[in-house]
């Protein structure tokens, strides 16, 4: 059976250290600050420090992974005799997906016998770091690659996220909610309790007065859907806001007795278009 490597890119916000150690490369989209030439990759820049410019307000600009960073990547492995299943960003929210798709139909033209599977996630966050994970089990089981694209494409609509924010601002900035709602919103305490749909876009779901009631509802919402509670696989991710990512896993824990098993940042990225204090939650479900 041929070799083959499981890639990603950093939108999964899964950090680099524990990504090698599952065995899977990846590349990194980018931002930059209004005002600044400077260009950072997604783990350029302490993520404390990132937030802190946004609260003092900074507005950071993001960009996709260009198909030219793909090539380079998907050929240097094509070079080693290597096949590639790429576990991409949602296309509903980011063209990183196409990028690689590009990429993937030059390296098979120089490399006809590498085989590259682009898989759409549909997903975002540590909702990729889920299906990365499982994957990577599966392979670490004997699976070959086609069975392997095979699953990641079976998790991608039962791959949840639920999501909460704390200050609207920042999704009136990139076009989600109206001004006059983001204003009415933020001084009544409203939050709102998203999620990324079947086609991989965000919608926003719930609307509840306050930041624990929100969080008690992304808990309600694994009660409701996961697949097997008492034994299913969590990650969440955060933006700066620690205390209440173990909040949101001690709900959790205190129901049903499964402990979260990665409390990971939200990167630069996808934290420009939240803001911080957003908190995400992650885990198989029966659907989205």
């Amino acid at each position: 059976m041929k070799d083959f490597v499981i890639f990603a890119d950093s939108a999964c916000d899964i950090s680099p250290e524990i990504l090698k150690s599952w065995g899977i490369p990846f590349c990194s989209l980018t931002f930059r600050f209004d005002g600044e030439d400077k260009e950072y990759g997604n783990h350029d820049m302490p993520i404390s420090e990132f937030y802190q410019k946004m609260r003092e307000g900074g507005v950071a600009k993001t960009a996709a992974v260009n198909s030219e960073a793909f090539r380079e990547a998907f050929e240097a492995l094509a070079a080693e005799g290597k096949d590639i299943l790429y576990l991409g960003f949602s296309s509903g929210l980011s063209t990183t997906c196409n990028s690689a798709r590009i990429a993937a139909n030059e390296v098979r033209e120089k490399h006809p016998d590498c085989r590259i599977e682009i898989i759409d996630t549909l997903s975002a966050s540590a909702g990729i770091g889920v299906m990365l994970r499982a994957v990577a089990d599966k392979k670490e089981e004997g699976a070959d690659l086609a069975e392997c694209a095979d699953y990641a494409r079976s998790l991608v609509k039962g791959n949840c996220h639920w999501f909460t924010v704390d200050d609207l601002v920042y999704l009136k900035r990139g076009g989600r909610i109206s001004t006059a709602a983001a204003f009415f919103g933020n001084t009544i305490g409203i939050k709102p309790v998203m999620h990324v749909d079947d086609e991989g876009h965000l919608v926003n779901v719930l609307k509840v007065r306050g930041r624990k009631a929100a969080i008690a509802t992304m808990a309600g919402k694994y009660t409701e859907l996961a697949v097997t509670p008492e034994s299913g696989r969590i990650y969440i991710s955060h933006s700066d806001c620690i205390d209440d990512a173990k909040l949101l896993a001690s709900m959790i824990e205190a129901k049903h007795g499964v402990k979260t098993e990665i409390i990971t940042d939200v990167g630069p990225v996808i934290g420009a278009h939240s803001g911080p204090g957003t908190l995400a939650l992650f885990f198989v479900g029966k659907e989205r």
